[in-house]
């Protein structure tokens, strides 16, 4: 009895474990269902969901079944032990040596002895199955946080927003570090901006400066005091983040923009917006502020959800602000509205920017290029150009896509003219229009020319390049 009570404890703790899983397929599926039409993976996750509901199903039966043997059996050993009891008695009764009476109280006895006996047997299951959560949470009790605050920890009450990084060193894997002696400093209202390659640790400073970890080596110092000798929520109540990819919750719009400020009025909120150029836009919902944005705020666009985010943050009204690519996947027209937001909520705050598009960066205070952890170059928008170094030749790689995609753009507008004039019956019959669409392609023909010549020409200066910053970007910059 006690191996079968064992192996039924076993199959019990495999069948909350495969209804988790049934649900985390069904969440991911529903969530992410946008991905799953983007690649007609409709069958794959019916077919994913439906082997998970099937194990779901046979470590249910194994339960079901171990638990129905378990009663079963109970059942036929009390039956066989009161079949046997009461041929006993009956023996004893006939041969005098117990009365009738006796032979009753037997049988009740044995009646009230049988309940109990089922109800332990039936309830079996409603306690293996608390016993196997109270174990989840005994094991979720025993996680600590990884970053916490010491005993002796301070507060800092009131911050200027000096930022500096004192010989950082930090890995997330002993086999490769993330940042080697990294050392910079932000003084109080400037604007820094991060670039360099891909896994070079510029989300890496965000993290450490946030305390989400702890570094390895050296110090990260805010207003003179040492991160880690600070508590997390007095740290945390003076940085505002907009990242990347804003996420809201499934609520209305009020509801997200307070989330930065619960004691916030709705005054308070409208300005934010104001500030964040999307007021105007809100107003023209038919619920206004009242709004549901949906699903991690699917109902919104990329550049309303970013706007969202920079109100959130005004109302937060911190000392530092770090932006992780906030602007890198808008169009132009949603991007200068976004950096006019952001050049108001700069104002005396120290910034933290991560950048790939460099024309958003040019007016930066200091730009660090990052590589493999550490600072390779350090400077302004002109002296890194006259460097001719990394963010050189980052910008002139930028500014030939751009030229590039820009000249595509008029070829592409010039075939299309041609194509219609030519459905319309217009210009291949014109005396002039041979010899114009003669000069347009050798004008197109020289500027491929001239811009492959560029290309080879690896002495050209990046200064040439500077002199057209202001035709070929936008220019409109964090100040």
């Amino acid at each position: 009895m006690l191996i079968e009570k064992k192996t039924l404890s076993s199959k019990s703790c495999v069948m909350p474990a495969r209804y988790l899983v049934l649900i985390l397929i069904r969440n991911d599926s529903m969530v992410s269902y946008e991905t799953v039409k983007y690649f007609n993976a409709e069958a794959y996750e019916f077919n994913r969901y439906r082997n998970a509901v099937k194990k779901f199903q046979d470590a249910e039966y194994h339960v079901l079944f171990s638990l129905n043997l378990m009663n079963v059996t109970q059942n036929m050993v009390f039956m066989l032990g009161l079949m046997v009891t009461c041929f006993i008695a009956a023996h004893q009764v006939t041969a005098g040596k117990s009365t009738v009476g006796q032979f009753v109280m037997l049988l009740t006895y044995m009646a009230q002895l049988q309940s109990p006996l089922n109800f332990f047997g039936t309830f079996y299951r409603m306690i293996q199955s608390a016993m196997i959560n109270s174990e989840r949470m005994l094991e979720l009790f025993k996680e600590k946080p990884t970053v916490v605050d010491k005993p002796d920890a301070g507060t800092l009450p009131l911050c200027e927003g000096d930022i500096r990084f004192n010989e950082v060193h930090f890995t997330y894997d002993n086999r490769k570090p993330a940042l080697q002696g990294l050392d910079f400093h932000c003084a109080p209202g400037t604007t820094t901006a991060f670039v360099g390659e891909s896994g070079g640790g510029k989300s890496t400073v965000f993290r450490l400066l946030f305390r989400f970890y702890n570094v390895i080596a050296g110090s990260i110092q805010v207003d003179g005091h040492d991160v880690e000798e600070l508590t997390i929520d007095s740290l945390r109540r003076h940085i505002g983040v907009v990242p990347q990819d804003t996420v809201l919750f499934n609520e209305t719009l009020m509801y997200n923009l307070k989330y930065a400020n619960p004691d916030a009025t709705d005054e308070q909120v409208h300005e934010a917006c104001r500030a964040a150029s999307i007021h105007d836009k809100i107003m023209g919902f038919p619920d206004q502020y009242q709004t549901k944005v949906g699903e991690r705020g699917l109902r919104l666009s990329g550049g309303e959800k970013q706007r969202v985010a920079i109100a959130r943050t005004i109302l937060k009204n911190p000392r530092i602000i770090m932006l992780d690519e906030a602007t890198a996947a808008l169009d132009t027209e949603t991007e200068q509205h976004i950096q006019e937001a952001l050049t108001t909520l700069a104002q005396g705050r120290t910034m933290l920017v991560i950048a790939h598009r460099l024309s958003t960066i040019t007016r930066a205070d200091q730009i660090l290029v990052l590589h493999e952890g550490k600072v390779a170059e350090r400077g302004t928008h002109d002296e890194l150009l006259e460097r001719k170094g990394r963010y050189a030749n980052m910008w002139r790689k930028q500014i030939r896509a751009q030229r590039a995609a820009e000249e595509a753009k008029v070829l592409k507008d010039k075939a299309d003219r041609l194509r219609r004039e030519s459905k319309d019956g217009v210009g291949l019959d014109d005396d002039d229009s041979p010899p114009e669409s003669e000069d347009e392609k050798a004008k197109a023909s020289g500027s491929g020319q001239k811009s492959e010549g560029r290309q080879d020409d690896g002495e050209r200066r990046v200064e040439d390049v500077h002199k057209d910053d202001d035709s070929m970007s936008s220019g409109s910059t964090i100040k």
